[in-house]
């Protein structure tokens, strides 16, 4: 198992309602796969520039550890789901 930090920013435009399913929904496929072991909610942030014409979204970090596969199959579901506007998966050093 590998130590990974994930963090994605959501649509805060979908309402508070469809802010939590999808991080639900994330942490609960993470949880599935792996084991967490931290999740941080930032919150609502201003974004550094303009995402299709967004100016502000919903932050989560999230510490996991999983097997060397799962990262490339939650990337894969980060980029198909609408909602997500960006994501950032990145291999911690033990």
């Amino acid at each position: 198992m590998n130590k990974y930090e994930t963090i994605f920013v959501v649509n805060s435009a979908l309402g508070e309602e469809s802010v939590n399913a999808i991080v639900e929904k994330f942490t609960s496929l993470i949880g599935a796969n792996g084991e967490i072991e931290k999740t941080d909610v930032w919150g609502n942030r201003r974004l550094a520039y303009p995402i299709e014409d967004l100016t502000e979204g919903y932050y989560v970090l999230v510490k996991f550890a999983s097997s060397p596969e799962f990262p490339s199959e939650l990337s894969r579901i980060y980029n198909i789901t609408d909602g997500i506007l960006r994501s950032l998966i990145v291999k911690c050093e033990q």
